[in-house]
């Protein structure tokens, strides 16, 4: 597994497990990582624990304003305001990654109680620091301004949001541990937990997690992207009915945007992992 992240020009950490059974690989799979949008997962979760009990409508609507926008995907790209229910900002936010619908979402839903569901599930080192526009406020912040465009890779990799000690970070084994928790409806209502399956199955992304495996096992997942970051964690369901949750957190060596042979390793390294599994 090392070799197959050297050859991709980065650095891996790994985690894969049974849902259903106690076997399990990794590779350095207690190490702090950066979650980048693979933090919408625990969002997600707490936007349905909150709609399961009652305490929020999943038909509420909310819109997203220019004040959100970040010009990149589904509303964070919109000329104008949209106003859309609660469900359907979820459904934004893990399918297509839309860091706007995230931070309305985690307005409503609140940080601190993201972070309290966390530490009710034992996750001891998985946190939320706060939504996209947090981390991207941070970014200009420790750069008085400047442009990245305009800094050192030096600089760039020093920012706190390479750091997982900083920033929204967790363990590929705890981003596991969550995942399993959900496909056994052991992190919230069942009803939440469904909700959550439902949602992540839907994500538009095959260039990671999805490459690794062919058109008949199931892959629902989440992304998460940053200047030399690349991850994915979801789990993986074949035709037999075995079920795995897999994490695959990347640290490439070049900054560049578009990095084929990163993305396609996060497929690879998961395959791996899982073969080792079904043996």
């Amino acid at each position: 597994m090392r070799e197959l992240f050297e050859e991709a020009g980065a650095q891996g950490f790994v985690h894969a497990r049974e849902v259903d059974g106690d076997r399990e690989v990794g590779l350095g799979a207690d190490d702090g990582v950066v979650l980048a949008s693979v933090f919408k997962i625990p969002i997600v979760l707490e936007y349905a624990r909150q709609a399961a009990a009652g305490a929020i409508e999943r038909t509420e609507r909310l819109t997203v304003t220019a004040a959100d926008k970040d010009g990149g995907i589904g509303t964070s790209g919109c000329a104008d305001d949209v106003s859309l229910t609660l469900r359907d900002l979820a459904h934004f936010m893990m399918t297509m990654s839309d860091n706007a619908a995230t931070d309305v979402l985690l307005r409503k839903v609140g940080c601190d109680r993201v972070n309290a569901t966390l530490a009710e599930l034992g996750l001891k080192r998985t946190r939320l620091v706060g939504g996209c526009s947090d981390l991207f406020a941070s970014i200009t912040e420790e750069l008085g301004g400047a442009d990245l465009e305009g800094v050192s890779e030096d600089q760039i990799r020093a920012l706190s949001v390479h750091d997982p000690e900083r920033t929204s970070g967790s363990t590929p084994r705890e981003t596991t541990t969550l995942l399993s928790a959900i496909w056994r409806d052991e992190a919230g209502p069942p009803e939440a937990c469904a909700e959550v399956r439902t949602i992540m199955g839907n994500q538009v992304w095959p260039h990671r997690l999805s490459s690794g495996f062919d058109d008949e096992v199931k892959v629902s997942a989440k992304t998460g992207t940053l200047w030399g970051i690349r991850n994915e964690a979801g789990v993986v369901e074949y035709p037999d009915g075995k079920r795995y949750a897999v994490a695959v957190f990347v640290r490439t060596h070049s900054l560049a945007y578009r990095l084929p042979k990163a993305d396609a390793v996060i497929g690879r390294a998961a395959r791996l992992a899982i073969d080792q599994l079904r043996v």
